[in-house]
Formats: structure tokens, sequence, C-alpha cells
């Protein structure tokens, strides 16, 4: 037994330092199976205290950390090379929710905790935290703040950097940072709260957080609907937000060729309509106002009415081509099953070349017709497949260069892949990553793309937290 491996059983409990092939193998992969790692150990600490010991040693002997939440990212992000020098420091038994306010609609939670059991706990109190994906079974608040992660409510609400108040930190050399404030204004110097958020564990380890909580719509608006085209749909999201206040929280875009992968992958899925639809979006509203949702004496609720007529309008100019209106939870659930299967449905058809991007949400309809030119002249045999969060002018834009060819990509046509894509996007003033982080599958986007005096300052932050480069080196940022 090494010295190192005594040290962290020390610290943290034999039982917890996982040193087994067979015991670190979860550990080791990805969601997406691109990234196998060989880790030395898997460290599974249970308290701040227990990180705080942990990164100290790593950072005396020299050894690097890669910090693990749920591992559900799609970047790499906990990829552990294949070295077998580096520790794994998973966040999974940090797993306790402190503290849920509701008068100040806040929780105090710890990083392990997952996401769908911090939605069950504040929904006790008819309360939420409006950040939601299909990951949100085995995601972790850790890793949800460590990407910033996005979801499918960011039209509402914000990314995760928007829902925190405060964080508690471990630094590169072990000390802790007790940011965990309570206060919506609190201008005390920099903002290292928002410098930590999103930097995917290469500047410290979050342990801790406060996170604004929002009250429970009493009733939800939920339809599916088809549209001549996407930007024809821009026009129906601006008539939601005007007509209930800014209370669409989903507006996603789910094409023809998506409801395809949808019924391979799940044949017993139901097509939400009887005749395919070529652009579908899937709408969802939240209701708060007591006066939209006292029910009338028909049972029916005022603000359902005045939408379900402002969908009959818009069918009846021809800016809807059908609809289909949730009326109970059950259907509800299902609609949101369609667009919370996207991962699975992908990864069906093949491991992809997965462009997690961002255009002006005018410009969406504009990237794919340019896309729709240029992958088939560069790659005659590609596939494409996007499934989008157009509310917010997210685009999932997955693309197969040759589906003939075998389950793996080549590294270099994967590269050409994103070269491509990439340079589409940055024409149309926008971003190779949203909401997925860089990890380790955007470093080349990074290198090629990210501003050269934005690099380098972010290189002396992260040199002047890190010097010994232990936390989660080779990540988010490319050599200078």
């Amino acid at each position: 037994m090494t010295d190192l491996i005594k040290s962290l059983q020390d610290i943290v409990g034999s039982a917890h330092v996982l040193t087994d092939p067979s015991d670190r193998a979860p550990f080791e992969v990805d969601a997406t199976h691109m990234f196998k790692s060989t880790a030395r150990a898997v460290v599974r600490p249970a308290s701040t205290a227990e990180v705080s010991a942990v990164v100290k040693l790593a950072n005396s002997t020299g050894t690097p950390i890669v910090p693990q939440s749920g591992n559900t990212g799609l970047a790499g992000g906990t990829f552990a090379g294949t070295a077998g020098d580096r520790i794994i420091l998973s966040l999974a038994r940090l797993n306790t929710i402190r503290e849920i306010r509701p008068d100040s609609r806040i929780a105090i939670v710890e990083a392990g905790v997952v996401l769908a059991k911090l939605h069950e706990a504040v929904a006790q109190h008819d309360l939420i935290f409006p950040l939601t994906f299909g990951a949100r079974g085995s995601a972790m608040i850790g890793g949800n703040l460590a990407t910033n992660a996005g979801g499918s409510n960011v039209l509402r609400y914000g990314n995760t950097r928007d829902l925190v108040l405060g964080i508690e930190a471990v630094l590169p050399n072990g000390d802790i940072v007790d940011l965990m404030s309570e206060l919506h204004k609190d201008n005390t110097g920099f903002n290292l709260k928002h410098l930590l958020i999103g930097s995917e564990g290469t500047l410290g380890i979050i342990t801790g957080a406060v996170l604004k909580l929002a009250q429970k719509p009493r009733a939800y608006f939920t339809a599916m609907v088809s549209v001549p085209s996407i930007t024809s749909s821009l026009h129906l999201l601006n008539t939601l937000k005007e007509a209930t206040n800014n209370a669409v929280e989903a507006f996603e875009y789910m094409p023809a060729l998506y409801f395809e992968a949808l019924q391979k992958r799940f044949p017993d899925m139901r097509a939400p309509f009887d005749t395919p639809a070529e652009h579908g979006i899937f709408l969802e509203v939240g209701l708060t106002a007591p006066d939209d949702v006292t029910p009338l004496p028909d049972g029916t609720l005022p603000a359902v009415n005045r939408l379900e007529q402002l969908l009959m309008d818009q069918f009846e100019t021809g800016a809807l081509l059908d609809a289909v209106i949730c009326k109970t939870e059950g259907q509800r659930l299902e609609m949101w099953e369609r667009r919370e299967r996207a991962f699975e449905a992908t990864m069906a058809l093949g491991k992809p070349v997965n462009n997690d991007i961002s255009v002006a949400i005018d410009k969406v309809e504009t990237f794919l017709g340019l896309m729709d030119q240029r992958l088939p002249a560069a790659f005659p045999k590609a596939r494409s497949l996007t499934v989008s969060h157009l509310g917010d002018g997210n685009l999932h834009y997955c693309v197969w260069p040759d589906p003939d060819s075998g389950p793996d990509i080549d590294p270099a046509v994967y590269d050409q892949v994103l070269e491509l894509v990439e340079g589409t996007v940055m024409e149309l003033g926008g971003s190779f990553s949203a909401e997925h982080g860089i990890g380790l599958a955007k470093l080349n986007s990074m290198a090629r793309r990210k501003n050269r005096p934005a690099l380098s300052a972010m290189w002396a932050i992260k040199t002047a937290l890190d010097p010994n480069s232990i936390m989660n080196p080779g990540k988010v940022l490319p050599p200078m």
C-alpha cells in the first residue's frame, strides 16, 4: 500500500478509498462512454472538512484531483486520464439537505444532493427549485454548479448561476472558502461565487450552496404544437410571454427526425400528432396568480381558457398547424417524457459529434439552413439530428459523419465536424458551448475560438489559485 493511499484512508476511512478496478469502474466512464479513465483511486469524503484534508494532501504530494458529482456530464469533464496517476474525488456522500426555509425561499444543501431529491423535498413546501433536465434523477447539485447547468426552464428562471445565492468551496490548497451568503444583495468585493460556478472543478471544489426556490405553479398549461417553421414559432413565443406576464417555462423544438428517433428507441411511446409534425414545439406555462387558477363554475381555469383561445386564434391565422393540449397530469408527464428522453434516443443512433451550441433565437433557423447546405458538402454521408431549447437559442445539434463507418468516430473527423459547426455558429454571433461546459471535448474549440486575452486572463486566475495544477488538470483551458 502506498503512503498516499494510506493517508487517504486515514482521512475518509478504508471503505471509502476505492482502489480495486471493479469498484472504480462506475466512476471511470462518463455518460457517453466516450471517455474511459483509469484512476489511482476513487476517494469518497463525507464532509467539507474531509474534502479539505484530501485536497491539502493532494496539493502537498502533487497528486491531480478530478472532482465528480453525479457523473452525468457530456463534455468529458470528469475524465481522469489513463495514466493512473489521478484520484477521482466523489462528492456523493455529501448528500444532506441542511435546511429549507420556505419564508425566505431558500434551500441550503451539500454538493452531493441529487437534483430530483431536492425537487421532492421542496415540493413538500409548495416550492420548486426550477433547474430541471432529463438526468435529474442522478445529477447532483455540485456538478450542476460546476458546469452552470441549463435545462428546460432557463427561459423563465435562468441558468444555475441565476439560482444561487451562496456557495461553500475548497480551494486547490485545501482552504475552505465560506461564501454561503443568504443575501440577494452582497457587494463585498470580487464575486468569487460566480468565478467558481461554471469553472468545472478547475479552480476548486464546490461542497455546499444556498439555492433560490420559487413558488410552485398552481397549474400548468402544457401543449405540443405543430408550426410552419421555426421562425414563425417565435411570434407564438412572444405572444405567450405577453399574455402570461413572462410565465412561459419551456419552449422546446422537436423536429420530425427527432420524433422518428424517439419512436425507434421507444416503440411504445405514443406520437403526439396523428399527422407527423415537421416542426414541433413543446411548450409549458406555469400559472401562479390566484385569479388565473380559481376554477370557474364549469370547472375550467380562466388562464387555461385564455391560452386555449390564444392557440385557436393562432390556428385560424395559419401560425399553428396542429395542437395537442394536456388535460391531465398524466398527459403532461407523458409530454415531458418525450423531451427528456432525448439523450437515450440520440445515443441509440450511435455515438454522435455532440454540439451543444447557442445562437440568438431569431437565428436558429438560419443556422440549421446553413448546416443543411454545408454538412453534406463536407461529409456526403452525414446525418444530423436537432433538439433545442428554442426559447433561449440553445441547440443540441448531433452529427454522425458516416453512419456506416462503425461505432467510433475518427478523432480528426470529429474535430473537423466541430470546426464546421462552430465556424457557422460564430458567423452568427453564437457560442460553441451553451450548457454542457468545455471539459475535455471542447478544448480544441476553446483554442480556436476563444478570445486570446480572455484565455490569458483565465490562465492567470488558474495559475494564481492552483499553482501546482492539481485541480482537474487538462480541462476547460487549452495550452497557451
